[in-house]
């Protein structure tokens, strides 16, 4: 297994994350520090490698300080079981990297309370005790012994707040020592490609299993397994983008709780407060005005309410301001955690991927074989696009020929039925016609042979025709 360490480390002891063993981190020279993210080192100047180092693991060009390997000064490792093999990965169970348990915090934060109130139960003041002859300790015992049940609810959510940070600190500190893990080591290649990206994924499940249930080491091995299968850089980018929401989301609604008691605490000082000016309101009586004694009584008995009141606000406020600064202290370092995080997986596992679509990388033959399959699967798209069109365009041809045949035989039916009409109305008129003619030339053959009758009777007889004349306006008779 091999660990990073930042620069300002060198020569100094200090324990794995993973073992727990103690490591000596070699000295190094000026000139073998590792140069700037993104530029190459100097070429005039030949580095000294240190004894300790291994000749084969060349240095991490990144913000995340030197590479070491692991068993330097420590006992090996045990060699992994077996290697992974692909059809065996599915990841492993996630623990929330975030929220601790509730009921292991609340435990933790009950047995503060408890403990806190043993040790200021001893300094109790008695009853004789004036308030103004207290000693601190005293003083601070009063603050929770006169409002017990705000004082007491008020120091609980404190304790609980407490071991609620105390847990996430235990959380942190176990991101921050993944932080530590070679997850990506150039051994295996200065790249990621389709050919070696396996190897990269059977190297993230043969780490420590204290130490790959992490942000960085989850969101890595997933990243890795998806370019595995995809074989694009967008698609891993935007993966990425999506869990950097998801763990900066989740690490904020972790402080919910937390953020309630920050509130509750001052609201319940204040609760305690009203309470105690109720009392000592309600204890006036002034009811002998005469009577000195009895007036100085009431006033010192409302005076002392009073006090007793404030006191409830005072601790309130005191818890509040005390928990703020550790639980902003908390959220700085959780955001920068997280950055950390991101800032490795853009500047570190981003441009060592090569999906082929870029000759930067120097892959010219992968370039080309990308190029080929792109051509390729855009030409059987085209075909099958060219195939639905030519089928869609026979369809609809087909489709014309039955309606221009049905139309056709619609037309020659419609035609052939007018002309039997056209031909059936013509021989009704030509029979009519006949029929008219016939019985008109009968009529008048007949006529004919009456007048020659009528001729023969009359012979040589002569007609005489008379002119009878007509009279007129002014004729006599």
């Amino acid at each position: 297994m091999q660990l990073k360490a930042e620069p300002e480390m060198a020569g100094k002891i200090v324990r794995c994350p993973g073992c727990n063993t103690k490591l000596s981190i070699p000295a190094m020279a000026p000139s073998s520090l590792p140069a700037p993210s993104g530029l190459p080192a100097p070429s005039s100047v030949s580095a000294p490698e240190p004894a300790s180092a291994p000749a084969s693991a060349p240095a991490d060009n990144d913000a995340f300080g030197a590479e070491y390997e692991h068993g330097a000064s420590a006992p090996e490792q045990p060699p992994a079981t077996g290697t992974p093999e692909r059809g065996e990965r599915g990841g492993w169970e996630e623990i929330d990297p975030t929220n601790p348990n509730g009921f292991l915090s609340f435990g933790i934060g009950f047995v503060l309370f408890l403990a806190w109130v043993g040790i200021l139960f001893p300094f109790k003041a008695p009853d004789s005790v004036s308030p103004a002859t207290y000693t601190t300790m005293q003083f601070i015992a009063s603050l929770f012994f006169k409002h017990m049940l705000v004082s007491f609810m008020n120091t609980l959510f404190f304790t609980w707040a407490m071991s609620i940070l105390y847990l996430k600190m235990q959380k942190l500190s176990h991101q921050r020592k993944a932080l530590l893990l070679d997850v990506l080591p150039w051994e295996l290649g200065a790249e990621i490609n389709r050919d070696n990206v396996g190897q990269f994924i059977d190297h993230v499940y043969k780490l420590p299993h204290r130490l790959r249930d992490s942000m960085m080491v989850n969101r890595i091995r997933k990243a890795l397994e998806l370019f595995e299968v995809k074989q694009n850089v967008g698609d891993v980018t935007n993966m990425l983008s999506s869990q950097s929401d998801i763990d900066s989301m989740r690490i904020g609604g972790s402080y919910s709780l937390l953020k309630a008691f920050l509130w509750a605490i001052p609201i319940l000082g204040f609760i305690g407060t009203v309470i105690g000016l109720s009392h000592a309101i309600g204890g006036m009586n002034f009811g002998n005005m005469t009577d000195l004694k009895q007036v100085t009584a009431t006033l010192g008995a409302v005076t002392g309410g009073l006090g007793t009141a404030f006191d409830a606000t005072l601790l309130g406020l005191v818890l509040a301001m005390t928990l703020n600064f550790p639980l902003n202290g908390m959220m700085k370092a959780e955001d920068d955690c997280l950055n950390d995080i991101d800032a490795f997986c853009n500047e570190v596992l981003l441009p060592r991927l090569n999906d082929g679509g870029s000759i930067a990388g120097g892959d010219t033959a992968g370039v080309m074989d990308t190029l080929v399959k792109a051509v390729a699967n855009a030409q059987k798209d085209f075909l099958v696009d060219l195939n639905s069109l030519s089928k869609q365009i026979k369809e609809q041809a087909d489709n014309l020929d039955k309606r221009a045949a049905a139309h056709q035989q619609r037309v020659d039916a419609e035609f052939a039925m007018t002309l039997n009409r056209m031909r059936e109305d013509m021989t009704n008129a030509v029979k009519d016609s006949v029929k008219t003619t016939t019985d008109y030339t009968r009529a008048l053959a007949s006529g004919i042979q009456s007048l020659n009758t009528l001729l023969s009777e009359l012979g040589g007889k002569q007609i005489m025709i008379h002119q009878v004349k007509k009279k007129g306006w002014f004729s006599s008779k």
